[in-house]
């Protein structure tokens, strides 16, 4: 399905994106995932260049917080593929069960 190769990394990412959450950018990706950021941003930038991502540099003032982030998403067309290979790889009843603080985890339903 993908033209890209896909790693652990890879489906680690796409669970994240999958999670929900609005504000996603490439550090807090990779401490959810406890993947080093040199692993993170070049998979971020796959999946853009593939048309899976999108991203766009947070608004908002820069003195609040410090540097502005790169801020990604799931865009429609990815979001639907994301959750097939995560289906496909993972195991066809998977579902996420988040642990704040440690790395999602995939668990067959019973």
């Amino acid at each position: 399905m993908p033209r890209f190769r896909v790693t652990d990394a890879t489906l680690d990412v796409l669970e994240v994106l999958l999670s929900g959450d609005d504000e996603l950018y490439g550090l807090k990706i990779a401490k959810q995932i406890q993947r080093p950021t040199g692993s993170v941003f070049p998979i971020l930038a796959r999946l853009e260049e593939h048309g899976w991502v999108v991203s766009e540099w947070e608004s908002g003032d820069r003195a609040e917080r410090g540097a502005r982030r790169r801020l990604y998403r799931l865009n429609p067309d990815g979001l639907s593929r994301a959750r097939v290979l995560l289906a496909e790889r993972r195991g066809e009843q998977a579902t996420m069960q988040w642990n704040p603080g440690l790395r999602p985890r995939w668990e067959g339903l019973a």
